[in-house]
């Protein structure tokens, strides 16, 4: 292979980096040089450096006088024209040939960028002030167009649109992995110095690159148990908590006396629920506080004593096990005993939401069981049959021995069969036969807000308002914030005249959806009412 010459050394490493140490444009064949160089002794050329003194000599030239018939040509004016609109003629003119040797290494960089401008990714190569190429958003400091002052991006206009968030948001979690990937090659491939640089963004609370750069360390030793310690405590204030935990089994397996990692995994017990980890005192307590209430809270689920298994869940939170799935999963149960669904929902919201395989590795296929258990159980709450269905077929094969998971996979197929058969019949108007399916349903299900509401639409269709009502009701007692059931006591109370009780419908529904021009027709009409009759 033939040497490479200087200036296809130089230039900025970045464009090694990103695309894989390949020239973003095809090489071009060596062009003679169209100069004549003379051998003057002032001729000095240093190879690799950019002052290069060159000695050139020319021929004269003899210029002919123009003709009786010349016409002087028109100065080019831009009329209705941009500048970006003029097209350059050494690329538009196929025939025309340039040579390149002619133009210099400079020339022809910028023809290489203007025609890659003029590609898919027009505008993200740029000129730096030193000449290198770079790409935009390789641009330091600078300020680079479509960011605020603050250095926020912001949307940029393409084609009289705008970029939407999403894909702002992922160029910039790219330009975070390409700024740490930049830090980790400066290092030298050092793992402590990278350490101490994850350790620098831990403190900044740049979580995701600690993380990052934590991980390239381990790459390059992976026998060193701080690097998982600290790589832990960056995962655990992104409240990845089992990952976490992992980190620091890990950690504890390549050094059993690393003291910092058993009381950071004894920490991540005590949240998570479990126990079993050598620790400081204070945090031996909290454990033991914590299993305490767990103790309890078995015991109360054995007798079926759902206000003290509501109660001691509720304290074993508060103790400390704050992200522990399988408490909140009590939690929840108690309250779905207690026909209290809407604080069930809430309940499941405000608590961990950690993967069902991670949770697996972690509390076993028994304890993700359980689980999926409670989630089927909320699936079956909003509506969500199909998905209820296939959580507890989960369950059944994570624990094969469980009885409630294959009763509450009998419940979710009935109820989604009965749903369904109601749907169709109230679509094809016949409505008496739609309230037989829906009851079907409610046999297995009795306290489903879902199908007392879907009822109560086909009692309305029948004119029958009070039984449409009491449904409603039913179904609110179970779910206070379900809208739809709320919204068709009020259309109700109002068919049957009852302008306070739909006004009082409607101010909720309004408070919780200020735009609902369905909601806002009716409590027109009520106070419109309301006022007649004073």
């Amino acid at each position: 292979m033939g040497e490479v010459s200087p200036e296809r050394k130089s230039g900025c490493g970045l464009l090694s980096i990103v695309f894989g140490g390949r020239s973003l444009w095809p090489k071009k064949e060596q062009t003679r040089n169209v100069y004549e160089v003379s051998d003057s002794p002032k001729l000095q050329q240093n190879v690799g450096q950019h002052n290069v003194e060159t000695d050139y000599t020319e021929k004269d030239r003899i210029i002919s006088r123009p003709g009786k018939n010349y016409t002087k040509p028109q100065p080019w004016k831009n009329q209705d024209h941009d500048v970006a609109n003029y097209h350059h003629p050494v690329r538009n003119q196929q025939a025309r040939k340039v040579a390149h040797g002619g133009i210099g290494l400079s020339g022809e960089l910028d023809l290489m960028i203007n025609d890659h401008q003029g590609t898919k990714d027009a505008g993200r190569l740029v000129r730096a002030s030193s000449g290198n190429v770079m790409l935009l958003s390789s641009l330091g400091n600078l300020r680079q167009c479509g960011r605020t002052g603050t250095g926020v991006a912001e949307p940029l206009p393409v084609s009289g649109k705008y970029v939407p968030q999403n894909a702002i948001n992922k160029q910039k979690a790219e330009s975070e992995k390409l700024v740490s990937l930049c830090r980790a090659l400066s290092t030298r491939m050092d793992p402590e110095q990278l350490k101490i640089m994850g350790n620098e963004d831990y403190k900044n609370g740049r979580f995701a690159e600690a993380v990052a750069l934590y991980d390239t360390a381990i790459s390059i030793d992976p026998n060193k148990a701080s690097y998982r310690s600290n790589k832990s405590a960056a995962l655990t204030a992104m409240g990845k908590l089992l990952d976490a935990a992992f980190e620091c089994r890990e950690a504890i397996r390549i050094d059993p006396f690393y003291q910092r990692a058993h009381n950071r995994l004894a920490s991540l017990y005590v949240r998570l629920g479990e126990g079993g980890s050598d620790a400081d005192p204070d945090v031996v307590n909290k454990a033991n506080k914590v299993q305490t209430h767990l103790n309890k809270c078995t015991e109360a689920k054995r007798v079926r004593d759902w206000n003290l298994l509501l109660k001691e869940s509720s304290l074993a939170i508060a103790a400390g096990a704050d992200s522990a799935p399988l408490i909140f999963a009590l939690k929840v149960e108690a309250l779905f005993k207690l026909n209290k669904h809407q604080e069930a929902l809430e309940t499941m919201d405000n608590g961990p939401n950690f993967d069902i395989d991670d949770c697996t590795k972690f509390f076993g296929p028994i304890g993700s069981a359980s689980l999926l258990l409670i989630h089927a159980q909320v699936h079956l709450v909003e509506g969500r049959f199909d998905e209820a269905m296939n959580a507890a077929q989960r369950a059944s094969r994570l624990d094969p021995n469980n009885k409630e998971a294959s009763s509450v996979c009998r419940k979710s197929r009935a109820v989604a069969r009965a749903r369904a058969q109601g749907n169709e019949l109230f679509k094809s108007a016949r409505y008496s036969e739609a309230c037989n399916a829906y009851g079907e349903g409610l046999n297995h299900d009795p306290c489903n807000a879902v199908l007392l509401c879907n009822r109560a639409a086909c009692w309305s269709k029948l004119n029958q308002y009070a039984k449409a009502i009491e449904d409603c009701i039913s179904a609110l007692n179970t779910r206070s914030g379900y809208t739809k059931a709320r919204l068709r006591r009020a259309d109700c109370y109002a068919k049957m005249e009852k302008w306070g009780a739909c006004l009082q419908d409607c101010e909720i529904l309004i408070r919780e959806n200020p735009d609902d021009e369905e909601v806002e027709l009716i409590m027109k009409k009520a106070r419109a009412q309301l006022n007649q009759s004073q």
